[in-house]
């Protein structure tokens, strides 16, 4: 019966929500319901926040079921918004209504502004504000993060631009949080010795669209621990490591009790869980984040150690990180509490080497070299974080195809976080920043953040008065042919000097020479580039040199080139190029090609009817001969 009785209401709800009139005929036998029923039926999902605002403007006893803080507004809420919920407590007062309101607010606002940069972005001449209109968004910034999400998981092959501004604006403001965070971190007495938070923050800076959180790692840590403690009690069944709580500890002072500690971990670490060291791809930047450590069971020695250090000092025993040259270690006293003590009372632990405890001379084995003993010494987590940030900054050195060195910028901002003065690093993000500035792609406000830097630089140390002069002449000159530049290049095929020009933009291609896979986003009627790139990409020796239509694409392996019209040809399995800057140029993929957005297609008008020429052509005869 009171199945039926549902159904039956449910049927009235909707025709009640459009007349919204309290001389309904199924008014009165809807507000009879019990309570229960009512609310069971308002938060079935059948109806929209619009159609509960109506229903409970019908009567009293509908409108007190919809109050704003009640169980309707909040499932309104909730279906919508599902990922928003873990932000709120079980316990607090909350107004639903008002916070769907302000969220619907904050997802048009985030909307528009994806919307606005496409066109703001895509230009050679984008103003300085870049990400202010964002900076100065009221309400919740989850809210604005939370739609920008939203637009991301979009499905499908659609709306590519959108994402890729989105995914722009995401990575921005949740770097600028991160990095405030990480700066008030710093400012903690040097006894404060959370390393993993540190390394937490650098992980979470270097992957802010990763859902990347101290908790889920330290649970994660929790859960190796439980298993030491299992192993543990098969050693000492009375071991007072086994009586910590979760989340307390205190330090163990008998060695023998730490040495079974450490035991147990060799063995739950390197036998059971099979973590080691990265020997085979150390020069990865996933073995630095902790993340990626705790799933790829690898890393390197200080990403290693900082794991081993973690798991004994919840354990009770008091290891210390020692910033050793070329291969971090961890050091473990030996010596009686109180007393003086000097190197040789330590014996030091390599976490990347499975736990092995070596001697002091045993450590410069490892290394190949003597060292003083300074280098044996305990060092604070601002100095452990620098290095980790140093490690990531070689790396980013070397980046080669990754055009935007993404990681090289982040290591580069982390560590002038921590050491604001270094003036060889300002030096080289002023030459950074000055390089991405005078991309078409990049924000003009770019070169002006260049001579903020270069002032900087002069300040703190005059004797680099030569390459900051260097860097300010070539910067000021960037500002003043920026200047002259004027209005967008548009390239019409139908016009004489591009009669040779056989692909359009969007068509997927193949290089004949190389096989790579490509998406045409430019070409020019002859190659545009200099002497001597002409010279060393050996131009001359093609058939048609260098008088033949050159085409920019966007390769699958992330690259951007420039390929010459007769080493190309037509994909005949055309796929989707997964390239990080195809949303820039591309709203879509359609399966055989890519259309694009409303800014490129300003630049090449005559190329999309092109296109769906050649893949009426080719694609179609294709299907033709395989039916």
């Amino acid at each position: 019966m009171a199945a039926a009785a549902v159904d039956s209401a449910m049927e009235v709800v909707p025709a009640l929500a459009e007349e919204a009139a309290p001389e309904a005929a199924g008014l009165s036998c809807l507000v009879n319901l019990p309570g229960e029923v009512l609310e069971y039926i308002l938060c079935s999902g059948s109806l929209t926040a619009a159609d509960i605002g109506r229903v409970s403007s019908t009567c009293r006893r509908l409108r007190e079921l919809c109050q704003s803080s009640g169980k309707v507004w909040k499932e309104q809420f909730r279906v919508r918004w599902p990922s928003l919920m873990k932000h709120y407590s079980p316990t607090d007062y909350v107004n639903w209504l008002e916070e769907y309101k302000v969220r619907q607010k904050a997802g048009l606002e985030a909307r528009k502004i994806v919307a606005s940069f496409s066109k703001r972005f895509f230009s050679e001449h984008v103003p300085c504000n870049g990400f202010s209109d964002i900076e100065n968004l009221e309400g919740p910034e989850i809210f604005f993060e939370d739609e920008l999400v939203c637009i991301l998981n979009m499905e499908g092959r659609k709306a590519l631009t959108w994402k890729y501004y989105a995914k722009k604006i995401l990575y921005y403001l949740r770097q600028q949080k991160i990095l405030n965070n990480l700066k008030a971190f710093l400012q903690q007495p040097d006894d404060y010795e959370s390393y993993l938070e540190g390394a937490v923050y650098i992980d979470q800076y270097c992957n802010p669209l990763s859902d990347i959180s101290l908790r889920d790692i330290q649970a994660q840590i929790d859960g190796i621990v439980e298993l030491v403690c299992k192993a543990l009690r098969g050693i000492n069944s009375r071991h007072p490591s086994l009586a910590f709580k979760a989340g307390e500890s205190s330090m163990i002072m008998e060695i023998e009790l730490q040495s079974q500690v450490l035991d147990a971990m060799n063995y739950v670490l390197y036998d059971q869980l099979k973590f080691k060291g990265n020997r085979m791809d150390y020069y990865n930047a996933l073995n630095l984040y902790m993340h990626q450590v705790l799933i790829r069971r690898t890393g390197i020695p200080i990403s290693m150690s900082l794991l081993y250090l973690t798991i004994a000092r919840q354990l009770g025993v008091p290891l210390e990180p020692v910033n050793f040259p070329s291969h971090f270690l961890l050091r473990w006293c030996q010596g009686a509490e109180g007393a003086t003590l000097d190197i040789f009372d330590y014996i030091y632990i390599d976490a990347f080497g499975k736990g092995k405890q070596l001697t002091v001379k045993e450590c410069e084995y490892l290394i190949g070299q003597h060292v003083t003993a300074a280098l044996y010494g305990v060092v604070n987590v601002k100095k452990v974080l620098q290095r980790m940030v140093g490690n990531l900054l070689s790396l980013g050195k070397r980046e080669g195809i990754d055009q935007s060195y993404q990681l090289l910028r982040d290591s580069l901002d982390l560590y002038l976080a921590m050491y604001p003065d270094q003036v060889q690093l300002l030096l080289l993000q002023a030459r950074l920043y000055f390089h991405l500035g005078i991309w078409p792609e990049k924000s003009f406000c770019l070169v002006l953040k260049v001579l903020d830097i270069l002032q900087h630089i002069q300040t703190l140390d005059p004797g680099q008065h030569g390459a900051v002069g260097y860097l300010v002449q070539h910067t000021l000159e960037h500002i003043e042919r920026k200047k002259e530049e004027v209005g967008v290049e548009v390239k019409l095929r139908s016009h004489e000097k591009h009669r040779d020009v056989c692909y359009s933009i969007g068509l997927i291609m193949k290089h004949k020479r190389y096989g790579y896979n490509c998406v045409i986003y430019g070409w020019d009627p002859t190659c545009m580039m200099g002497h001597e790139w002409i010279r060393n990409m050996n131009v001359h020796s093609l058939p048609h040199g260098h008088h033949q239509p050159f085409y920019n694409v966007l390769v699958e392996d992330g690259s951007c080139r420039y390929a010459a019209q007769e080493n190309l040809e037509y994909n005949v399995e055309p796929q989707e190029i997964s390239h990080p800057d195809v949303g820039r140029y591309f709203s879509e993929f359609t399966g055989t090609h890519y259309i694009p957005n409303a800014e490129l297609e300003i630049r090449y008008p005559e190329d999309l009817e092109s296109v769906y020429e050649t893949v009426q052509n080719i694609y179609s005869a294709k299907k033709e001969d395989v039916e």
